[in-house]
Order: C-alpha cells, then sequence, then structure tokens
C-alpha cells in the first residue's frame, strides 16, 4: 500500500471487537539508518500482505532530529519540542508506531532520546519494553556451543519507572562540591502489572511448547526498598499463576548466567534501568544489534494509547546513507507490531502476515550465514528483497 498523508482518517474499529477493518499504522522513520531499514520493512510489509489479504494504512510524521534543527532548535540544549502535544494526541488514534531510528551527530545526546522516546512512552504509559532474544538459524553467536535451541527466551522490562523516572537533581553544578542524586522510583501499580504481563506471556509461550518460567531480575539484596516491592509484587502475582515456575535472579548473576547458560530463560522480568543493561547483552548473544527487535506496549484496549515498536541499533550516523545497516531488526520489529496490535485488535490477517515474515526472516538469515550480522557484505535494499523473495 502506498503512504496515506498525515490528515487522512480512517476507520479503526472498537479494539479486540470484530469489525475492525485495517490496522492504522503511524510511521516515524527518524534520523540517519533509521530512513533506510523503516523503507525495507515496508516493502517487506506490503509483499506480505498481499499474499495473506492483510490491510492497512500508513501515516508519516517527520519527527526526528532533523525536524528539529530545520525549525530552530538549539543543537546544544532543548529549546523547542521534538514531538508536540498535538502530534502525541494524533498518535493515539493509530493502532501502532513503527519507528526506525532517533538520535543526531550534530545534537547534543540526550535531547532527542529524551524530547522523543522518553517523551513518548511516558505520555502514552508504554509500560512495557518487549525485547526477545532469539538466535536464529545461520546466525553466528559468540557464545561457544550455543545454538537457537539454547538462545530463545523473552525480556519484559518495565519502561516507565525506575532510573529513568527522571526525579533527581544537581546542587552546586561545575564546582568541586557538585552533588548530583537520581532516584530510583518503584510504585506497586508499575510493578505488578509489568509481571503480570510477564506472566501471562510465559502462559502462552508454554501452549506452544516453552518451559513455562518466569524470572525476575533484580538486586533486592542491596535495592532492598525498591527491591522489596518487586518482590512482593512478583510473589503476589506467581501465586495466581501455579502453572507457571517462578525464580529470581540477581542482576550480576543474569548477566553471568546469559554468557553462559542462556538455556536457562524462558521469560525474564525486569526493572527499567536493569533492563536496559541485559537486553543490549541479549543483543549481544543473539547476533548483534542487527538482530534486535523491539516493542514499546500499552496492551491494554481500553487505554488511550498505542503501542511503538522499533529496532534498537540506533540511527547509527557512521555508515547513514550508504545502504549498509541490516534491516533484520526492524523487519523483526514490525513482526512484533503485526502479531501484537494483531492480537489486541483481533486481526486475524496481522497474525497471519506476521507468521508469514517471521518465516521468511528465517530463511534469510539462514542464507546468510557464516557472515556478521552488524557487517553483511549485502546492502540494506539486497537484503530486504532476499526477505521478499521468501516470502
Amino acid at each position: 500500500m502506498g503512504v496515506k498523508f498525515h490528515n487522512d482518517i480512517y476507520f479503526t474499529g472498537v479494539p479486540g471487537l470484530k469489525g475492525f477493518e485495517h490496522m492504522k499504522i503511524a510511521i516515524i522513520r527518524g534520523d540517519g539508518v533509521g530512513t533506510e531499514v523503516v523503507a525495507e520493512g515496508l516493502n517487506v510489509l506490503e509483499a506480505a500482505a498481499a499474499q495473506t489479504g492483510f490491510t492497512y494504512s500508513l501515516t508519516e510524521f517527520p519527527i526526528g532530529g532533523q525536524r528539529y534543527l530545520d525549525q530552530g532548535g538549539n543543537p546544544a540544549a532543548p529549546s523547542i519540542p521534538v514531538v508536540t502535544d498535538k502530534e502525541i494526541d494524533e498518535l493515539r488514534s493509530f493502532d501502532a508506531i513503527f519507528l526506525g531510528a532517533v538520535g543526531h551527530p550534530d545534537i547534543a545526546p540526550g535531547i532527542i532520546e529524551k524530547g522523543m522516546l522518553l517523551k513518548l512512552r511516558f505520555e502514552l504509559d508504554q509500560y512495557i519494553n518487549l525485547r526477545p532474544v532469539t538466535l536464529f538459524p545461520g546466525v553466528t553467536t559468540p557464545l561457544a556451543n550455543k545454538t537457537p535451541e539454547d538462545i530463545d527466551f523473552l525480556v519484559v522490562r518495565e519502561n516507565t519507572e525506575g532510573l529513568y523516572a527522571g526525579s533527581g537533581g544537581v546542587l552546586r553544578e561545575g564546582t568541586q562540591h557538585e552533588v548530583s542524586t537520581q532516584e530510583m522510583i518503584s510504585t506497586r501499580h508499575g510493578a505488578e502489572r509489568c509481571i503480570r504481563f510477564a506472566f501471562e506471556q510465559a502462559v502462552a509461550r508454554k501452549a506452544a511448547g516453552y518451559e513455562g518460567k518466569v524470572t525476575l531480575v533484580h538486586k533486592t539484596n542491596v535495592l532492598t526498598f525498591c527491591g522489596g516491592t518487586w518482590k512482593r509484587a512478583f510473589d503476589a502475582v506467581a501465586a495466581e499463576f501455579p502453572d507457571i515456575k517462578p525464580d529470581y535472579n540477581h542482576v550480576d548473576a543474569c548477566c553471568m548466567y546469559m554468557a553462559t547458560t542462556p538455556e536457562s530463560y524462558d521469560v525474564v522480568v525486569v526493572p527499567n534501568m536493569f533492563g536496559d543493561i541485559i537486553t543490549d547483552l541479549g543483543a549481544a548473544i543473539a547476533g548483534g544489534m542487527g538482530m534486535a527487535a523491539s516493542g514499546n506496549l500499552n496492551p491494554d484496549p481500553a487505554a488511550n494509547s498505542v503501542s511503538m515498536f522499533e529496532p534498537v541499533h540506533g540511527s547509527a550516523p557512521d555508515i547513514a546513507g550508504q545502504g549498509k545497516a541490516n534491516p533484520v531488526a526492524a523487519v523483526c520489529s514490525l513482526v512484533m507490531l503485526l502479531d501484537q496490535v494483531g492480537h489486541i485488535t483481533n486481526d486475524a490477517a496481522a497474525i497471519e502476515t506476521a507468521k508469514k515474515i517471521d518465516a521468511a526472516v528465517r530463511t534469510t538469515c539462514a542464507a546468510l550465514s557464516g557472515q556478521r550480522m552488524d557487517r553483511l557484505e549485502q546492502s540494506t535494499a539486497q537484503v530486504g528483497e532476499m526477505i521478499i523473495a521468501a516470502l
């Protein structure tokens, strides 16, 4: 399908009920290689949808670092909104957001990331960051003697609290007496809804043949206040799911086990900062950032929200415009979009399209066997063409 203009309006139906006409997807290409990988993702989507009958519309939002500069934004300090409140309200009317990447080499770190990514996550209450850690056939892992059967788990990261909540400040900045604080914020509500989602994912995975286990990762022996809140919430939710095995690891032990016995994990649930760290380790053992997909979810169909799906490799300005970016992570993020939103909206064609694209990605990765997934011999467009051919 062709991309629709920003002011087009479509009927979306009632989430979770029959009568859903088609999926409305907002497109934020972003910066750097984001524009390139989104283009390939949309090419794959168009080809797959033609086979499954999946119907959708696309609407562009030109949000990103380049627009910030074009509108007169200060590259050294936040001066104008990266994403406006009006745009956030407009995004709420969509069924999903497909994001390429954000980050501009001429803008100081944090301006775009906080002004866009964190603002969207907080304003839209995207309280789940979902990160699959899956080693596809043909993809090389740095872990000796590990196979796709060993590396296949799901990380559920809390996405709106913790150290990223922004509570803290600096006194006497720039002096020898400078004092800074950054507070870890945990609420029972925030922890519990994240943990419950993880257990629900474990139930679905167990039905598909997985172990049926949820591992809480925290640092309860040192972070006794926040850790205690999480552990009490975890134990309470675990009691509601007697068929799912509960487990616990300190975050440092988790890093060790991910690098030695990744097969011990099924579903991991983790607070924000620790999740940010271990999911990048997960990406490394699954073949690198070129393979890392993610979703920022609000899975409640009754919420006035929208979920956002993105590869996590960033804008990679050093290779932008050169056709060197691996689009697999973006395509896998699109698979997550179709699967997650398809289940929320009861869109069987979306779910079938997700399965078809996932199978094509696996076939393509097997054909690329022996290469580093972040340094492929094939161009961005060529990999996209391989995935389409594999459909």
